[in-house]
């Protein structure tokens, strides 16, 4: 009872000593020499730190008498229990051990020989499964050194060669003994003979030289592997005064890199640590990272121009082999050294002539030192591409705007170094310039004006200023050209004259729209119109269509700055009928409902994207669009009288958005940019001219207009003349006679301007009447149509809607308008013919075909539309 109850004045360790007293008086008479036995809960309430052999750890009296220095040492013993790995014994001393701490190039050196040692055992019982097995592991180990760039060891040299004895021993002996292997041994001896044989073909090189001299191989290797065995044996006291004294130079130094290792480079082993690099270049396990890092080391080792020529060659395309992914960009980190190489890349083969770096060249031995002393010619030839890096450098700027959140920070941030890519491109413009070479020169000069051809002036010219400073200037620059016109001439005129078709479009492209930027409507209208390239852009690539499109909505909203509405209209209204605006100017990825796109077409289309600050407003260009066809509608649907020919619209999304306005129960007050449009165009139908003028005055988005001022003072000129002409086309039949001076007034026009548009409209036939100048009035006259006159013009409506129904039927058997260019031959001469026959009917022009299956859709009768407006 007392191992479970106690009494009140007993204490904890009264209890336990009176336990151990009765356990050990009833053991005493049997087993003397047999220590105390535990109480029997020790078991369950036994502490992390208790041992087996410590019985007695809880009493009171070894704690009292355990010192501060004791516990502590407890402590660490009770820790230090939970911390064991499975290796290590219970009963392992707190003493501290030594442990040796390998690094991971020794590491692999250590399972290279343990590879081969089970090698050996596998010959002595002549097991081939065992030796093919353990020899495709050595090989990976290998494979694994040169990806590190790391010396291949001498033990693996040692063990192909006598790998390929033992093959010798193997079947000398097959071919003696009377009982044949079985089949499985059999077929894996047969394949180590194809296995040595393709290792002594790739390690040819390091073989013969392990044959010519193994000692010498022996001492290289352990040299670049263990170089701090000999520096370990200098004291210390010689370390330390090196350091305090100036030393000499040296060729050689070394680094300490990941896991501790070291590695030396030398001016002797510059070209065999190069070629090993290059040739673990895509490979699997690569560590791009320490590739860079050996190569930066390297460039630092070098010391002539072709060393460094070499590294930088291959250092830039390490870098650019970091990001292997298409969908994400390189690290702006690299971009940078990758941009400040070809710098220095591009400074090296521009000051010394001799050096010429091209695509196609012929082979040399890559392990040696060559100098134009050696070459024929006096030229030394490397292979490579400046171009390649800088079109790379280029696309992978433009991907890492994609890709980064253009409302923050970081984007402009970006943005800025767009200055010194900028540079980079002239630079690599001026060295194409003084070698001549007049294919990459194109193309360096189509990157340049790309990055300017869409800027303003003030862009321009901080661009520009980069290049006074520079030691490598081209011959064309905004100083020398005086304007920023002059100098998108000048590049786009070298580009006409190239041989690439692609860039010569591109160039007229980006010139139409640098002309349209500026306002110059008629000239930039004039160049695409004899360039034809509506008819041939279809077989371009996307890239080139998006630029199209862009140029075209330039045009436009040109057109609309310089009053020219009709103009403005029926450009921009090839681009708005697709309703795909965002798409086709690569700006945002269109949805339909009922189409059905898969990850990769969704992916390519996201790639596609323009950055956001090539972007052109949309909702600015859905206004400008939407008001220049409400002051080309509104006055035609006054002049209509019958509801068919009022059902021919000339913009149909802008009378698709006006008859769901008129269809309103209720108006409220005007939010959005679309809502100001409508109900000016519902007030000028009225003839609230001034109503309508104050609600597209007060839309908001002009204010990222050029010159806003200016286009809101000629948008309330329009609209007056237009709500003039709408109020003459609506209340004609109620008046004889009209007085100009009233009409003066009422629109607040001047009397000059009220009789100039009274003209025009009696001289279009658009009006039935006769202007009286001495008397100042406006005769209307009535016309009555006799019932022959009425029935010839039904049959005249009827015969024109019989032709356009059947040039519909026969665009539909040939290919549905556009240029497509399915049909030849007949069919084309079909097509022309009814082509022709449209003419330049009042339909309006139409983005209706396209080139389907590449994303965008363009103009058909762009030409015809542009060249009627003339």
């Amino acid at each position: 009872m007392s191992r479970f109850f106690k009494r009140a004045g007993e204490s904890d360790s009264d209890t336990e000593s009176s336990e151990e007293e009765l356990l050990v008086s009833g053991d005493e008479d049997d087993a003397p020499s047999q220590p105390a036995a535990k109480p029997a809960m020790s078991r369950f309430l036994r502490t992390a730190g208790d041992s087996d052999s410590d019985s007695d750890s809880g009493s009171d009296e070894e704690e009292s008498e355990m010192s501060d220095e004791d516990e502590a040492k407890e402590e660490v013993k009770k820790k230090s229990r939970f911390m064991r790995s499975d290796s290590e014994s219970e009963d392992e001393s707190d003493e501290d051990v030594k442990r040796v701490v390998k690094s991971n190039k020794d590491k692999r050196l250590d399972e290279i020989e343990a590879t081969g040692k089970g090698i050996d055992n596998g010959l002595k019982i002549n097991d081939w499964v065992v030796i093919s097995n353990e020899f495709d592991k050595l090989l990976r180990l290998v494979q694994r050194q040169s990806n590190v760039a790391e010396p291949i060891p001498p033990f693996f040299i040692k063990t192909v060669i006598g790998m390929e004895t033992s093959l010798n021993e193997a079947i000398a002996k097959e071919k003696e003994a009377k009982k044949k292997m079985n089949a499985t041994n059999a077929r894996a001896l047969n394949s180590m003979k194809q296995k040595v044989k393709k290792a002594f073909k790739e390690y040819e090189t390091e073989i013969s030289s392990y044959q010519k001299n193994p000692e010498e191989f022996e001492r290289e290797f352990i040299s670049m592997v263990q170089p701090e065995a000999a520096t370990a044996q200098k004291p210390k006291k010689a370390k330390k005064a090196a350091d305090d004294t100036t030393t000499p130079e040296v060729d050689g130094f070394e680094t300490v890199g990941k896991g501790g290792k070291t590695m030396q480079f030398s001016v002797e082993t510059i070209f065999k640590t190069l070629k090993a690099v290059n040739e673990a270049r895509g490979k699997k396990n690569t560590d791009r990272t320490e590739q860079m890092r050996i190569l930066e080391k390297l460039l630092e080792v070098a010391v002539t121009s072709y060393q460094r020529i070499r590294i930088l060659l291959a250092l830039v395309s390490s870098r650019f082999d970091y990001n292997s992914s298409v969908a994400t960009f390189m690290p702006i980190e690299l971009w940078l050294s990758a941009q400040r190489e070809v710098d220095q890349l591009v400074q090296i083969v521009a000051a010394d002539s001799s050096y010429s770096i091209q695509e196609v060249t012929v082979d040399y031995d890559e392990l040696e030192e060559r100098s134009p002393a050696t070459e024929k010619g006096g030229i030394v030839q490397v292979r490579g591409s400046i171009i390649s890096f800088v079109d790379r450098l280029d696309d992978e700027f433009t991907k890492s705007l994609q890709n980064i959140d253009p409302h923050g920070t970081e984007y402009v941030d970006r943005l800025k170094d767009e200055k010194v890519l900028y540079h980079t491109i002239c630079r690599a413009q001026c060295f194409y310039e003084k070698t001549s070479q007049l294919d990459p020169l194109s193309r360096v000069v189509s990157r340049r004006l790309e990055h300017i051809y869409s800027k303003p002036d003030a862009v321009i010219s901080v661009l520009e200023s980069s290049l006074s400073a520079s030691d490598l200037v081209p011959s064309t620059t905004l100083a020398s050209q005086g304007s920023s016109k002059a100098l998108i001439h000048s590049l786009c005129v070298h580009l006409y004259k190239a041989d690439n078709s692609l860039l010569r479009t591109r160039a007229m492209l980006c010139h139409i729209y640098h002309h349209a930027l500026h306002n110059e409507f008629h000239t930039a209208r004039d160049m695409l119109l004899m360039s034809h390239l509506q008819e041939s852009v279809h077989s371009a690539d996307v890239l080139t269509q998006i630029l199209y499109n862009r140029t075209v909505v330039q045009l436009g909203l040109s057109a609309f700055r310089c009053g020219l509405i009709k103009e403005a209209q029926s450009t921009l209204h090839d681009i708005f009928a697709t309703q795909r605006v965002k798409e086709l100017l690569a700006q945002g990825v269109h949805q339909q409902r009922f189409q059905n796109i898969t990850p990769e077409q969704e992916r390519a289309e996201r790639q596609r994207q323009l950055p956001f600050h090539m972007h052109i407003n949309t909702e600015l260009l859905e206004a400008a669009f939407l008001v220049s066809s409400m002051l080309v509608e509104i006055p035609l649907l006054a002049s209509i009288d019958s509801d068919e020919l009022k059902r021919k619209a000339i913009s149909k999304p802008f009378r698709r958005l006006l008859d769901f306005a008129d269809r309103q129960a209720f108006t409220g007050p005007p939010e959005s940019t679309r809502d100001h449009i409508m109900q000016a165009s519902k007030a000028l139908q009225d003839g609230e001219w001034e109503k309508s003028r104050d609600l597209i005055q007060s839309i908001k988005i002009w204010a990222l207009m050029p010159e806003a001022t200016s286009v809101k003072d000629m948008l309330a000129s329009r609209i007056q003349e237009q709500g003039l002409r709408t109020y003459l086309f609506t209340y004609a039949p109620y008046y004889a006679s009209l007085s100009l001076s009233l009409l003066s007034r009422t629109f607040s026009l001047p009397l000059r301007t009220v009789t100039s548009l009274v003209s025009k409209m009696i001289w279009n036939e658009e009006l039935s009447a006769s202007l009286d100048q001495s008397t100042g009035v406006v005769v209307f006259h009535r016309i009555e149509q006799s019932r022959q006159q009425q029935l010839a013009q039904v049959i005249a409506d009827k015969v024109n809607a019989l032709v356009e129904q059947n040039e519909k039927v026969l665009d539909t058997k040939l290919g549905s308008g556009g240029w497509s260019d399915r049909g030849d031959g007949a069919k084309g001469e079909k097509r022309e013919q009814a082509a022709e026959r449209k003419g330049n009917r009042s339909r309006g022009s139409g983005l209706r075909g396209g080139s389907r299956g590449r994303g965008s859709r363009f103009a058909q009768g762009l030409g015809n539309q542009m060249a009627r407006t003339r």
